[in-house]
């Protein structure tokens, strides 16, 4: 099938200066071309995530070669192929994880880093999808190790990574702990799958995971805090014990007892997924859609969904993140 004709410029959201969010204007751009094995989706929806909130405060750059629009997750239409791309045909819906540029109209992607929208789900709820899920796989059960029987204890519990740490773990078979900052967030954890919710501000998580698990600690941490709570997770962590670190919103530096680490033989590792190759993603693409997308189709698992935001109020989408009271994820309607 011959491409579409397609219009030379579209509306996309940039960030104007370094600053808070009202530095997202909307500008018009070319329409990007898609090169060898890529493909070109006009976007429907596009998913919000903490580190477009740091690129646009000028404290994460894009990878060299990767649009300078914020936006790592968008999900539309397949409208145009580049040479060599077979995977995917015209009209195609798809959602995808991309290095940069969601916020627009259309986006360029690697055909290995997008995926077929599962049955049932909309084009918003699939734009929630590809960031936190090619995130936690990785780092959860890929860098983690995590396996049936095993205990995990994620913090941030009604993130966007937090809700689908514990929706992953636990279809696969883990007992859940999470953190979280009120009632009413420790509630919905519960209600997707968490065994044990623990609200940070009235107790504290180090005693309530030994209490869960008899005093031997916990298998398997996901840590997004860093700052004082690298120590206070070597004092949950079972033995052999593996922490995956993927931010540190609580400061990146700490003081911490690490002859705990050597006693307990635990494994501190972590990641960041965005300067990634395209083919490292595009492996974890390949498994997410062996084993994910069978439970995302049957509805086992799906994107908790916070607030919808039209494309060109995109400064209101940052705005709700940086407030902290979401419970899942923040889309942007492109359509």
């Amino acid at each position: 099938m011959a491409n579409e004709p397609l219009p030379e410029k579209m509306t996309a959201i940039a960030i104007t200066e370094p600053g808070g969010p009202l530095v997202l204007k909307p500008e018009k751009r070319d329409v990007p071309t898609p090169g060898a094995g890529e493909i070109l989706i006009k976007v429907r929806a596009a998913g919000v995530n903490r580190p477009d909130v740091l690129q646009r405060k000028g404290a994460y750059p894009p990878p060299k070669g990767a649009s300078d629009l914020p936006g790592l997750e968008a999900a539309g239409e397949v409208v145009a192929l580049g040479d060599g791309a077979r995977r995917w045909r015209i009209g195609d819906p798809v959602t995808a994880l991309t290095p940069g540029g969601g916020y627009a109209e259309y986006v360029v992607v690697h055909e290995s880093n997008a995926l077929p929208i599962p049955h049932g789900i909309t084009f918003t709820e699939a734009a929630a999808i590809p960031e936190t899920f090619f995130t936690v796989w990785h780092n959860v059960f890929q860098r983690g190790g995590l396996r049936q029987g095993e205990t995990f204890l994620v913090h941030g519990g009604s993130s966007g990574i937090g809700t689908t740490a514990i929706q992953l773990a636990s279809a696969f078979g883990a007992y859940v702990l999470t953190t979280a900052g009120s009632a009413e967030k420790c509630a919905a954890c519960l209600e997707l799958g968490a065994d044990r919710a623990i609200n940070y501000r009235d107790e504290d998580f180090v005693r309530v995971a030994k209490e869960a698990t008899d005093g031997k600690g916990v298998d398997v941490i996901l840590d997004m805090v860093g700052g004082d709570y690298v120590d206070r997770n070597y004092h949950a962590a079972a033995m052999d014990a593996r922490i995956v670190q993927i931010a540190t919103l609580g400061g990146a530096s700490a003081t911490a007892d690490y002859s705990r680490l050597m006693v307990k033989r635990i494994t501190h590792t972590g990641s960041t997924l965005r300067p990634r190759s395209v083919e490292f993603k595009g492996e974890i693409a390949a498994e997410l859609e062996a084993k994910v997308w069978p439970l995302l189709a049957n509805r086992r698992i799906a994107p908790v969904m916070d607030m919808i935001f039209p494309l060109r109020e995109a400064w209101r989408a940052h705005e709700r993140m940086e407030e902290g009271d979401h419970i899942g994820k923040i889309v942007l309607d492109v359509a």
